[in-house]
């Protein structure tokens, strides 16, 4: 079992968060402050078995850092916590730049010849980033069984061979079928899955659930 960091307290961040501990993990719970309400909530819910602290001290004592932020704020979130805390660690990236400033539905702060995934690993190169999970409701992301049984697809992006294979175990132990998990190739190809979100979000509102996933029919 490893120490992992989540990075973000909302309903992505409790949802990671709370089944890396069912899977017998210690996590530490990071946030701006340390103790805002949903961190506190969070060790409450898991005594004994969690812990919270700020980005830098999550980030510091975290093996393994799952990027749970909102996208708009994820580089900021990250540069709290610390260019050394994160040197030669794996980043697990759930974000998407999601721009709400024109209003719903939501636009891409970075598209097309970028992504966010693209950026973190810019802004902190001797870090693994591996782009996942950013295409599935956080239900979803921890339980695949919900949808047809678990037999949907998931991809993975990233530069480093060895950290995308230890993030495809952490996948498969959240129920993900090794056959399901595609490896897109490197970071550059998180612009893919990035871009999806705006079907993703349209497909949403016409169904009213996030409950639902694609899956690659060969």
């Amino acid at each position: 079992m490893s120490k992992i960091a989540v990075l973000g307290t909302g309903d992505v961040g409790n949802t990671i968060g709370s089944k890396l501990v069912e899977l017998g993990h210690s996590v530490i719970m990071g946030s701006r402050t340390g103790s805002n309400e949903n961190t506190l909530s969070f060790v409450a819910k898991h005594s004994g078995k969690a812990s919270a602290g700020t980005f830098a001290y999550a980030a510091a004592n975290g093996e393994i850092i799952f990027n749970c932020t909102k996208g708009f704020y994820s580089l900021d979130a990250l540069k709290m916590a610390g260019e050394e805390n994160l040197k030669d660690k794996i980043i697990v990236d759930l974000s998407n730049p999601i721009d709400v400033s024109k209003g719903i539905p939501p636009s891409l702060s970075v598209c097309n010849t970028d992504s966010l995934g693209e950026q973190i690993q810019r802004t902190f190169p001797s870090a693994k980033v591996v782009k996942t999970l950013n295409t599935v409701w956080c239900g979803l992301m921890v339980n695949p069984a919900l949808v047809n049984r678990g037999d949907h697809t998931i991809f993975v992006s990233g530069n480093d061979k060895n950290a995308k294979e230890r993030v495809k175990e952490i996948l498969e132990s959240f129920g993900w079928d090794e056959e399901n998990i595609v490896d897109l190739g490197d970071i550059t190809t998180a612009r893919g899955t990035e871009m999806y979100l705006a079907l993703w979000l349209r497909i949403m509102g016409s169904m009213k659930t996030g409950s639902f996933n694609v899956k690659i029919v060969r």
